[in-house]
């Protein structure tokens, strides 16, 4: 547990994920606020437990839970409050924590799709019947308030609510207007890059998100908004952000260059460039690593350097 100030404690949970310890963090005001909830394993719930009451407060102090987004390490504890009056977060989260199933398979098919527009061999889609394992770490509910860009924080009016969608479709961050403190969820972390990772249309459209060009703009756009310290939801607080944002860029466009490079050898589909790409991860994290491969290839055709075409039911990606 970290006191930040006054306002705000940080209460640090462990994840059975490879990224480690997610943090969540405590908002007092109006309203006694956790913003992110956790993991849903035991460890992290007796941790939690732990750091509030460091802190002189129960689990039943907490009126509201404010969410960053959807992902099962920030939402995993939310069902353990049953006595918060309200769930705050973007309209996107719902289908996760209410277990959509109509929406749990709209994403289930459009992977299936794509994937097979993308040259992946049908021996490697079984990975798609595991896209719902982490749903066991993800927690049960429904938002009581629906938030979005320029919107205040309920309890908390200092804090505006920042759009920063590119790692989720979910993804808000939040600003305090008075003293640049950014509660920023995976939008901003110091020690890696976020995944961008990709994710269908809303039903009943048709354009599928882009998440690394959302991603490389909502990283510029927070330059411009009097950021001085970040809150991330992993790794240590920092304040270096044009730095962070730099190194940011500079790798992704590193990468870029690297697909492009071999782009300009031979034409490749998306799944011949992960596999060169991620040569010792794209079979145990083929979602990962083609929505990586598939950003590279977005931004290069947004800065009009590829084009692609479709051959035998599979796009084909070529360098101009």
């Amino acid at each position: 547990m970290t006191v930040i100030n006054k306002m705000i404690h940080q209460l640090t949970v462990p994840t059975p994920y490879a990224v480690g310890d997610v943090h969540t963090y405590l908002l007092k005001g109006e309203t006694l606020s956790l913003v992110d909830a956790g993991v849903n394993t035991e460890e992290a719930w007796i941790a939690l437990v732990a750091q509030l009451k460091d802190i002189g407060y129960e689990p039943n102090d907490i009126e509201q839970i404010i969410l960053t987004h959807h992902h099962p390490d920030h939402t995993g504890l939310i069902e353990r409050f049953s006595q918060v009056e309200r769930i705050i977060g973007h309209r996107n989260i719902t289908p996760w924590i209410m277990r959509d199933e109509a929406y749990f398979k709209h994403f289930e098919d459009f992977y299936y799709h794509y994937f097979t527009l993308s040259g992946v061999p049908k021996e490697f889609q079984v990975f798609i019947e595991r896209l719902r394992v982490p749903l066991k770490f993800s927690g049960k509910g429904e938002l009581t308030d629906v938030i979005d860009e320029g919107d205040r924080l309920p309890g908390h009016s200092e804090f505006r609510v920042i759009e920063t969608k590119g790692h989720a479709q979910s993804h808000l961050s939040f600003l305090n207007m008075v003293d640049g403190t950014f509660i920023g969820g995976d939008h901003l972390l110091q020690h890696i890059s976020p995944n961008p990772i990709m994710e269908p249309p809303l039903i009943g459209e048709t354009e599928r998100p882009k998440p690394l060009l959302q991603y490389r703009k909502n990283i510029t756009k927070c330059l411009d908004l009097g950021i001085r310290v970040i809150l991330p939801g992993h790794g240590k607080i920092f304040s270096n952000l044009e730095e962070v944002v730099a190194r940011q860029r500079a790798k992704q466009e590193s990468r870029a260059t690297k697909v492009l490079s071999l782009l300009r050898n031979y034409s490749h589909t998306p799944f011949q460039l992960c596999e060169q790409i991620f040569p010792r991860q794209y079979q145990l994290q083929l979602d990962l690593t083609m929505s990586e491969t598939i950003g590279q290839l977005d931004y290069l055709e947004d800065k009009g350097l590829v084009t692609k075409t479709i051959e035998d039911g599979v796009f084909v990606y070529h360098a101009i």
